[in-house]
């Protein structure tokens, strides 16, 4: 495949599946400022519970994010940006795409490890797993980190998702473009207040609870 289709297919995969992967795992966390751990845990048992979960999760999420991640890594590498001789919006935001890629990427792989293989490993259940982010968010320098990776994971979404628009040839033309910067820059601020009010609401009591709980009995067992 040569450097044109791997970029093209690398820019689709960040929309398809990827993006609409990232706005249902939004909407699964927000759960939890909305409704508690009751609410949180009712959206993981809705995707756990879907057919052949499994192998939905290795087509639609973790081989497009392999492929995506690692030439996103190569991309970063080749990148020029021009700032230090031109200003403009989009160099930054050129910029900005390649840092923010990185960071999720790691940030991704690091949430994973956290949840998800902890989960195929049999050290925790998927009922337990607002016990774990409740566990990892009450520490101030696992937070801060959460915070980096999840707004660098909304800008990287949502700017990505204005360049596949430009790309493709989608939007043609300075107004469309301009408009559609709007569009996407409201929901980047829009996905990353979701995500900082999800993990505020990691922190609260009910998850502590359940945290205490979790605890209890892996000292009994252990």
């Amino acid at each position: 495949m040569n450097g044109y289709y791997s970029r093209k297919l690398h820019s689709l995969l960040g929309v398809i599946p990827l993006s609409l992967f990232f706005i249902e795992h939004v909407l699964t966390n927000f759960g939890a400022f909305e409704g508690g751990p009751d609410r949180f845990n009712a959206g993981v048992k809705l995707l756990n519970d879907l057919p052949l979960v499994y192998l939905l999760e290795w087509v639609l999420i973790y081989i497009p994010l392999i492929y995506h991640g690692i030439f996103g890594l190569y991309i970063a590498y080749q990148a020029k940006p021009n700032n230090g001789h031109f200003q403009y919006s989009r160099n930054w935001r050129y910029l900005f795409q390649r840092i923010t890629g990185v960071i999720t990427f790691v940030f991704i792989i690091w949430h994973l490890y956290e949840t998800r293989i902890q989960v195929a490993l049999g050290n925790v259940t998927h009922e337990e797993l607002g016990s774990v982010m409740h566990n990892i968010m009450v520490q101030p320098g696992l937070f801060t980190l959460y915070l980096i990776g999840v707004v660098s994971a909304s800008f990287h979404f949502a700017n990505g998702l204005w360049s596949f628009l430009v790309s493709w040839g989608i939007t043609v033309g300075p107004r469309a473009q301009r408009v559609s910067s709007y569009i996407c820059m409201t929901l980047f601020v829009v996905m990353a207040l979701m995500l900082v009010l999800s993990m505020v609401a990691f922190r609260g009591a009910e998850f502590q609870g359940a945290s205490v709980m979790l605890d209890t009995v892996k000292s009994v067992l252990s």
